[in-house]
């Protein structure tokens, strides 16, 4: 009796906190005034060393448009490398978690930018809409559009599906798994695709935070379904997960994920004392580096 009495307040503090629900899979911060990146004093993702530092000459902040939902919406981006080159280099698409903006995540960018030495690949980074700089509010779809907007910006400078590495970190996992089993209705198909502590659905998030086999729709809008999703994909795939992830289990998200993989060629990396946000501090910057570079290379 108590255990349906307990149950029945979380269903009832769940559904009167509908918003902060949403909220749950967009942490988004759009108070900032300008990137700060390397002079950011908040919190972040990584705490990187100076050896991963990149010369001012080589970071580019822009904005891409896009029309989205009806609206006109301008997304921040920050490209690390030569423009001019992307028609030749291989480039990594970032696609970043849930929290807050691309302050937060520039410590993995600067990562991307160092592997197999400095600016050997092109890493490109935006914010979704709501976050940061970006334009609007976000939305499952707005987000999708957004990612959209970044592959058709790296198309039109000149990338190739076979050039073009879509690398998906937490929430950047959806749009990551949405692009690789739909490629027909995004601007560039990836030629490969990184899975870092995907979560397997929006259901699944959602049971795991409300402790009840619920429908997420009871709870909320989104319908994000990557583990589904990821049977369509047809280009090779490296998965990385800590094992122990305290916002995204293993087993019921990440585990998942990996089993429904329906291409060609798949790789994991479990990573033992990891968590969500440190694997490659956990694993060890080189380490973590050197495993991307071999699958990238592969």
């Amino acid at each position: 009796m108590r255990k349906l009495v307990l149950y029945a307040l979380i269903a009832f503090s769940l559904v009167s906190c509908r918003k902060r629900l949403d909220n749950f899979l967009f942490s988004n911060d759009n108070s900032i005034t300008s990137y700060e990146l390397d002079n950011y004093t908040g919190r972040t993702t990584l705490d990187v060393g100076d050896e991963y530092k990149i010369e001012d000459s080589m970071i580019h902040q822009f904005t891409i448009p896009m029309i989205s939902e009806g609206k006109n919406l301008n997304v921040a981006a920050i490209y690390v490398g030569d423009i001019a080159s992307i028609s030749t280099d291989t480039v990594l698409l970032y696609c970043h978690g849930t929290a807050d903006h691309m302050d937060f995540y520039w410590p993995r960018q600067k990562l991307y930018a160092n592997l197999g030495g400095k600016h050997r690949f092109g890493i490109l980074m935006i914010d979704y809409p709501g976050y940061g700089l970006s334009d609007g509010s976000p939305t499952e779809q707005n987000m999708y559009d957004a990612v959209n907007a970044g592959l058709n910006w790296l198309k039109e400078n000149g990338l190739t599906k076979e050039r073009l590495v879509l690398f998906g970190f937490s929430l950047g996992t959806s749009p990551t798994c949405q692009v690789a089993g739909n490629p027909s209705s995004f601007a560039l198909e990836p030629g490969k695709i990184i899975l870092e502590a995907p979560f397997a659905s929006a259901e699944v998030m959602i049971e795991d935070a409300a402790l009840l086999a619920m429908p997420s729709s009871y709870f909320v809008n989104i319908k994000i379904d990557n583990a589904e999703e990821i049977k369509k994909a047809t280009v090779p795939l490296l998965w990385i997960h800590g094992e122990d992830d305290s916002f995204l289990n293993i087993h019921t998200h990440g585990e998942v994920v990996y089993k429904n993989y329906g291409g060609p060629s798949k790789k994991a990396l479990r990573v033992p004392g990891g968590d969500h946000e440190n694997t490659p501090f956990v694993m060890g910057y080189t380490n973590y580096l050197n495993e991307l570079l071999l699958f990238i290379k592969s």
